[in-house]
């Protein structure tokens, strides 16, 4: 059983439902999904920045697994386009957490809702996370720390040394609009999702689409 911990958001819940769509389509590994949604967590949030719910919740990952086995962390603005066994299976036991390690500029000053979309060191590392649930770095992560802790300390690992700092491929969380388009595994909306009126037709959002009519079906007589 693989865990997938999805980043859940209020402002847009058909996310994370046609997220997890895309992952069953493909899949050949059960898989289990936990919503970080903030009402069903015991957590309470005391940062006040961030553009979605989840943007803290995601370091809880450790605790919520209490510090056993691995467990994968994805943002909800997010489609699968290939068996997540895959990623799974990229898995490092020598590393605390692994991720793709994005080097770039947004072209986009403001994201989704209005949102402003600033640059900074290791900007969307935190969007996809294999997590090392049983490393021993991992083991100050607790809600209180994460409660304390500046979105910089969490957002860029600071509790690990580079060298506990894996390295999965960035099709494994490829970029939509900032990156040229290409065969990506796993797409991120990160400047907006296409469930949104202004981003509804952007690049690779008809792969978002596909999935998101499959949430919808059902077998008609």
């Amino acid at each position: 059983m693989i865990p997938v911990y999805v980043g859940y958001d209020p402002k847009e819940p058909v996310a994370y439902h046609t997220f997890c769509q895309s992952v069953i389509t493909r899949s050949t590994s059960p898989v289990s999904f936990i919503p970080l949604a903030l009402n069903t967590l015991d957590y309470k949030e005391t940062h006040t920045d961030g553009s979605n719910q989840f943007i803290y919740s995601r370091f809880l990952v450790p605790d919520m697994m209490r510090y056993n086995g691995w467990a994968i962390f994805v943002d909800g603005d997010m489609v699968c386009l290939d068996d997540i066994t895959k990623l799974w299976n990229i898995r490092d036991h020598t590393k605390a957490v692994m991720v793709a390690k994005h080097d770039y500029k947004t072209k986009f000053p403001v994201k989704y809702l209005g949102s402003k979309n600033e640059d900074y060191p290791r900007k969307n590392w935190s969007s996809v996370i294999l997590w090392n649930c049983t490393h021993f770095m991992n083991r100050g992560l607790s809600p209180e720390f994460i409660q304390q802790a500046s979105g910089a300390e969490l957002h860029r690992f600071s509790w690990l040394p580079d060298e506990r700092i894996g390295e999965i491929p960035l099709e494994w969380n490829w970029l939509a609009e900032e990156y040229e388009p290409k065969e990506a595994k796993l797409v991120h909306y990160t400047i907006g999702t296409p469930c949104f009126n202004e981003y509804k037709d952007c690049e690779l959002s008809e792969f978002w689409h596909r999935e998101h009519e499959l949430v919808n079906y059902s077998e008609q007589k």
